[in-house]
């Protein structure tokens, strides 16, 4: 079946259904990621959001439901050049088509993506409307215009509380939208992970008496969680001595808790081959990210915090170092295996600081 995909600026572009077959509005990002859709697709930092995977062939080693990142699949929509009719691997158990039918998501293949990227290259991120039928463009348009990404942490944080693990070093996570394989790293590491829903007070957190405290992933525009700011802020200011790490969204809420701002990037970064410096060890390191955001250098006040990493493509914050307590923060995902696996190393050094 014929369909288009509306971007705000008017563009077209055609292809074929696949998934489920609904009209869809979203925000349109693209990832530049050759494998790991699946983890794409349930990574809670993609709600809202439609995903144009940049590689032409999606699909052609199926899908292993173990590697899912998340409970469900977040992503609004999905847009491929050419979708593998039939899949070769023997751990695969789903066609990525029957996948995206049973979860009810709309896509389409047979898209000039190389052009699509361009545009949003070009253009910035934009929203964009999945539909079959195009013939009143100033509608489309305007329900387009109309359309907002809002409460998405609420949407896929835990609404309970929940532990993982055995270990014997206690962790809090405070869930914004947490990728799986950052509880299993820790879990690997020996520890007992509890994860806390996004909106779980400080007071809360601070009578279970961690060790320390990791504040995750998730999807969004950071400024929107002013009761999670809050609650970092009440952390930060409170007496509480165990390490804090903070990935890509915690990264930039702990930012703002002390000061800092946050701005949207054009595009955003959203692949698994970024390279980050870290600064004090002199080296630099191929990270996964997915962030349409990014902390304000300027706004980072250099007596609470010092840039301790930095994007070697666009010169961004990637990493801030706190100077008065126990807190690393980065903008990169350490938990990813886009390939290499550069970044674990972040959750080694944080259960030595745990330990020391």
């Amino acid at each position: 079946m014929k369909s288009y995909l509306v971007l705000e600026n008017g563009n077209i572009f055609e292809g074929e259904r696949i998934g489920y077959v609904a009209d869809t509005i979203c925000e349109v990002v693209f990832n530049t990621s050759m494998t790991g859709y699946l983890e794409i697709f349930t990574d809670p930092s993609y709600s809202g959001q439609g995903v144009v995977m940049t590689y032409p062939l999606i699909g052609n080693y199926g899908l292993t439901l173990e590697d899912k990142e998340s409970r469900e699949p977040w992503i609004q929509a999905v847009f491929v050049h050419e979708l593998a009719e039939m899949e070769s691997n023997f751990r695969s158990k789903l066609h990525i088509d029957k996948f995206l039918k049973y979860n009810k998501i709309p896509g389409l293949q047979g898209v000039n993506t190389r052009k699509l990227t361009k545009v949003l290259r070009d253009n910035g991120t934009m929203r964009g409307m999945l539909t079959d039928d195009i013939s009143n463009l100033a509608e489309i348009l305007n329900k387009i215009k109309n359309y907002h990404v809002s409460n998405v942490v609420q949407t896929v944080s835990s609404k309970t509380i929940y532990e993982v693990g055995e270990g014997n070093i206690q962790i809090g996570l405070l869930d914004f939208g947490s990728k799986q394989n950052i509880i299993n790293s820790l879990v690997r590491r020996g520890c007992k992970v509890t994860v806390l829903p996004c909106n779980t007070s400080s007071k809360s957190i601070l009578s279970k008496n961690f060790d320390a405290i990791v504040l995750s992933n998730g999807p969004g525009d950071p400024e929107d969680n002013e009761i999670a700011i809050q609650t970092i802020k009440e952390i930060y200011e409170s007496n509480f001595k165990g390490p804090i790490l903070g990935i890509c969204l915690g990264h930039q809420l702990m930012g703002l808790a002390t000061g800092a701002k946050t701005y949207k990037l054009k595009y955003g970064h959203r692949g698994p081959n970024h390279p980050v410096k870290n600064i004090e060890k002199d080296r630099i390191f191929i990270t996964s990210q997915n962030h349409g955001y990014a902390i304000d250098e300027k706004t980072v006040n250099p007596e609470i915090a010092v840039v301790s990493d930095r994007n070697m493509n666009d010169g961004t914050v990637e990493g801030l170092k706190y100077l008065k307590k126990d807190i690393y923060t980065v903008q990169f995902h350490p938990e990813a295996c886009p390939g290499p696996e550069d970044s674990s190393y972040i959750f080694d050094e944080f259960i030595e600081r745990i330990k020391k």
